[in-house]
C-alpha cells in the first residue's frame, strides 16, 4: 500500500468495495469515497453505516477527488467517463483497480487462504473466517457478502474482519481476471462452470491460481475441478467430495433438514470420522463446509475443532435466506446468479414440498448474453410443473452496454420447454404478478446479484402478501 495516502473508493458501496474499505481504514489510512447509489437515493442504510465509521462520502461527481496524496481506487466495471475517473486523471493522482489494492494486502499478508470458483465463494469464505476466529488466530477477512456471525448493531454490514493474526482470508474473483495477481498459501476452488468468461479463459486462469499455492483444496464432484486435482502434484494437494472414496474429505451420511444438514465427513488421512452438523441447508453447503475443514486443517486447525466450530456458522447474508413467513407464504432472498447457484437453491428448495415462485433479476445483460441458452436448460431442468419464473430486464445501473439479449428470450426458451416462465420489464410488474399469485403453501424465491434493492424488494413482497 502506499505510505500516508489516503484512499478514495469509486463505488464504496459495492459488495467488493466496501470491505476493502474498511481494512484499508483499519490499517492506519484516511478513506473517502464515492457511489452511484449514493446519488440516486438508494440503500441508504449502508452509506449511513460507513459514515458512522468515519468515511467521508462525496457525489459520484469528482468533487471528493481533489488531494495529491490520494489514491483513487476503482472497480473493474467503472469507465474512464465515470468524473471521479477524470478529475484524478487531471490531477495526476495514482490509480488502481480494487482487485489490484486486494491483491497487494493479500500477497503480504504471512498465510493468504484465497477462495475461489464459479458458486460457493462467500459462503466458503465466511466459514473458513469464522472457523479460525473461533480458534483463536484473529484472521482479517474480506467477503463478497455479510457474515451474519459478525453482524450486529453496530456493524450491520460485515463483509469484512480485520486481525491482527498472520491469516487473511480473501474470496477471490475470475469474473475480471483479477486472480491470476493472487499468490496464496491455500488454494480453494469449489467448481468450475461458465459464467463471466469462456472456459478455455477459465481453466487457464484457475490452474495458475492453484499452481501458485502451497496447498490446493480441489472438489472432486466438479469435473472442472476434479479434471484440474489430476495436474497437480500429491503433494501440494487436498481433495474433498461427497461421492468419491478417493477424497481426503469425505462427506457421509448426508441428513437434510429444513433449517440445515448433518452429515459425517471422514478423514482419509488421518483415519478418523467427525460429525458436522450446518444451520445452513443445501447439500451445495456440504461441500462449501468440506472446503472450509480442508483450509481450516491445513492452515493448522484440528478437524473436530473445525467441524465444531461450523455447527455456529449463521451463514452469510442473501443466501436462501428467509425473509420472513405471511398469510403462509414464504419469502426467501438469494444470491443465485448463474446456472450453478440456481441450481443449488432449486436443489435445496425441492427437498421440501411447496410450488416455488421465483422472481430472477439478471445481474447483466453481458451475462445474459453469454449464457442464454445455459439459464435457458437451467431453469427448464430444475423447475417443477407447477413452479412459476418471473424475469424482470437485467440490472442495469449506467454505461454502456449490448442489449441483444434480454430477460424475454429467457421466458419464451423456458416457456418453449413446458415450464411456466413469463417476463416484464418493470420489476414492480414482477411484483404485482408474484403478490397475486401466492397461495398458502407456496414459496417466494427473489434471485439476483449486484443489486442491494433485492432485498428489500423481498421484504416489500411479504409485507404485501401480509396486508391483503
Amino acid at each position: 500500500m502506499e505510505r500516508d495516502s489516503a484512499y478514495f473508493f469509486c463505488g464504496i458501496g459495492g459488495s467488493g468495495m466496501l470491505p476493502l474499505a474498511l481494512i484499508v481504514q483499519a490499517r492506519g489510512h484516511a478513506v473517502a469515497g464515492s457511489d452511484r447509489a449514493l446519488d440516486q437515493g438508494r440503500i441508504g442504510s449502508k452509506f449511513e453505516f460507513l459514515r458512522s465509521r468515519g468515511i467521508g462520502l462525496f457525489p459520484q461527481d469528482g468533487s471528493g477527488v481533489t488531494g495529491a496524496d490520494q489514491v483513487l481506487v476503482t472497480s473493474a466495471a467503472v469507465e474512464d467517463s465515470v468524473p471521479d475517473v477524470r478529475a484524478a486523471r487531471a490531477l495526476g493522482l495514482k490509480m488502481m483497480t480494487r482487485a489490484e489494492l486486494l491483491a497487494r494486502l493479500f500477497n503480504a499478508a504471512p498465510m493468504g487462504l484465497g477462495v475461489a470458483g464459479t458458486s460457493g465463494k462467500s459462503t466458503t469464505t465466511g466459514m473458513i473466517g469464522w472457523i479460525l476466529h473461533r480458534a483463536g488466530t484473529d484472521p482479517t477477512v474480506m467477503n463478497g457478502a455479510v457474515m451474519k456471525n459478525f453482524a450486529d448493531a453496530q456493524s450491520p454490514f460485515a463483509s469484512a474482519l480485520v486481525g491482527s493474526g498472520p491469516a487473511f482470508v480473501a474470496e477471490v474473483d475470475e469474473s475480471d481476471g483479477s486472480i491470476a495477481r493472487y499468490v496464496p498459501a491455500i488454494a480453494v476452488v469449489n467448481n468450475i462452470a461458465l459464467d463471466h468468461k469462456s472456459m478455455d479463459e477459465l481453466r487457464i486462469l484457475f490452474a495458475g491460481f492453484t499452481a501458485r499455492a502451497k496447498t490446493a483444496i480441489l472438489n472432486l464432484d466438479n469435473d472442472e475441478t476434479a479434471a484440474l486435482a489430476a495436474t497437480l502434484s500429491p503433494d501440494t494437494l487436498r481433495t474433498f467430495s461427497l461421492h468419491d472414496d478417493r477424497a481426503d474429505l469425505l462427506a457421509r451420511d448426508v441428513t437434510p433438514a429444513p433449517d440445515g444438514i448433518a452429515f459425517i465427513v471422514r478423514d482419509r488421512l488421518g483415519g478418523r470420522s467427525v460429525p458436522v452438523r450446518l444451520g445452513v441447508p443445501g447439500r451445495h453447503n456440504v461441500a462449501n463446509a468440506l472446503a472450509a475443514l480442508a483450509a481450516a486443517t491445513a492452515a493448522g486447525v484440528g478437524l473436530t475443532e473445525a467441524a465444531r466450530a461450523l455447527g455456529e456458522f449463521a451463514g452469510v447474508r442473501r443466501r436462501l435466506e428467509v425473509v420472513g413467513t405471511a398469510a403462509g407464504v414464504t419469502v426467501i432472498d438469494d444470491f443465485a446468479h448463474n446456472p450453478d447457484k440456481i441450481a443449488a437453491t432449486m436443489a435445496t428448495l425441492h427437498d421440501w414440498p411447496g410450488r416455488l415462485l421465483i422472481m430472477f433479476q439478471p445481474h447483466g445483460f453481458g451475462p445474459l448474453r453469454l449464457m442464454r441458452d445455459e439459464f435457458i436448460a437451467c431453469f427448464t431442468e430444475t423447475m417443477r410443473p407447477d413452479d412459476v419464473l418471473v424475469l424482470p430486464d437485467p440490472v442495469y445501473f449506467g454505461g454502456t452496454v449490448d442489449r441483444s439479449v434480454t430477460s424475454a428470450d429467457i421466458a419464451q426458451g423456458v416457456s418453449g420447454h413446458g415450464r411456466n416462465a413469463l417476463a416484464y420489464p418493470e420489476r414492480s410488474r414482477c411484483g404485482d404478478v408474484l403478490v397475486e399469485m401466492a397461495r398458502p403453501g407456496d414459496r417466494i424465491v427473489v434471485m439476483g446479484a449486484r443489486d442491494d434493492t433485492l432485498s428489500q424488494f423481498a421484504e416489500e413482497i411479504r409485507s404485501r402478501i401480509e396486508g391483503r
